[in-house]
């Protein structure tokens, strides 16, 4: 290995693959010392999150089962960098390891996966929607109680062969991955923002690194979106106040038009049965403060107990 050698860490799905990718490819761009294919190594590690295909995340032990393992290896030295989805990532970081690098956010969109329909209304009743985000589960039977919502896990692939095989005739997935997976020939519509609020900094992806490493930081720098950091600041804010994970069916997204931010959040009960929602907007450098403003006064109108009532699967 040499000096100018970055290790990267990352799951081994193809949407992680992709993400690795794109990121030596941008390192590639922006440093031409790294533009040779040995100068950036990727280095695939299974995560608890990977090894866990059944059930919903939050009967399974949360987001951290998609960062442990990486961030342990980048402790130990053996990685440089992880690459992670950041709506995967916990809103607190392990000593010593910090996330200050964003690429730019791509479309944040939920997309719905069913034949023969392009909108949840469309959906018939009494039909199976397979989804391990409680999130999507929650938003999806707040509209339409009358459908069946089961634990779907798995990657692209293997969620959208299960709707083929007719194992459950409908499931969600994120508009990002499945752009950057190239695969428009899966009839997936993208559902208004209004519909189905995304999960907290859902298209986004961070950048991991050792705290003490300068040469890393240096260069990440050159890589870093900052309307991506400012949008995610908000949204990590009100997860934060929410004391969230992927246990409590929280969305939110904070949009830039110049230096005006304007933030949707919203919590759900589990079993979809109370949504509750709010907004805030200002200035771009107050979007930390309006997440958590906005966390506070979700917190004193849900009232004790809100995320208890859980939906039967």
């Amino acid at each position: 290995m040499t000096h100018s050698t970055v290790r990267i860490g990352t799951r081994g799905s193809l949407l992680a693959l992709w993400q690795a990718n794109e990121v030596r490819r941008r390192l590639g761009e922006a440093h031409p010392e790294l533009a040779a294919e040995d100068s950036v190594e990727i280095e695939v590690i299974r995560t608890s999150g990977d090894r866990l295909q059944q059930g919903t995340l939050s009967n399974v032990g949360g987001k951290g089962l998609f960062t442990k393992e990486i961030e342990e290896a980048m402790l130990d030295g053996a990685i440089d960098i992880a690459v992670h989805s950041m709506k995967d990532v916990p809103t607190w970081f392990p000593d010593g390891l910090t996330i200050d690098c964003l690429l730019p956010r791509a479309d944040p969109r939920d997309a719905l996966i069913a034949p023969g329909a392009e909108t949840i209304a469309d959906l018939a009743s009494g039909i199976t929607v397979g989804t391990a985000s409680l999130r999507r589960k929650a938003l999806l039977l707040h509209q339409r109680p009358d459908v069946k919502v089961v634990p779907l896990r798995g990657n692209v692939d293997t969620r959208l062969n299960k709707v083929s095989a007719g194992e459950v005739d409908a499931t969600f997935l994120a508009v990002a991955g499945l752009n950057r997976l190239r695969r428009d020939d899966v009839g997936a519509q993208p559902i208004a923002i209004e519909e189905m609020l995304p999960a907290v900094c859902q298209g986004v992806v961070g950048i991991e690194r050792r705290m003490d490493d300068g040469r890393i930081a240096d260069l990440l720098a050159p890589l870093n979106d900052a309307q991506a950091v400012l949008s995610s600041a908000a949204e990590r804010a009100l997860l934060a106040g929410l004391d969230g994970s992927c246990r409590t069916p929280i969305a939110a997204l904070a949009e830039i038009d110049g230096n005006d931010m304007y933030l949707r959040t919203a919590i759900v009960r589990p079993d979809g049965g109370e949504l509750i929602e709010t907004e805030r907007r200002g200035g771009v450098s107050d979007g930390a403060r309006m997440g958590e403003d906005a966390a506070v006064e979700l917190r004193r109108r849900a009232g004790p107990g809100f995320f208890d009532k859980v939906a039967n699967d």
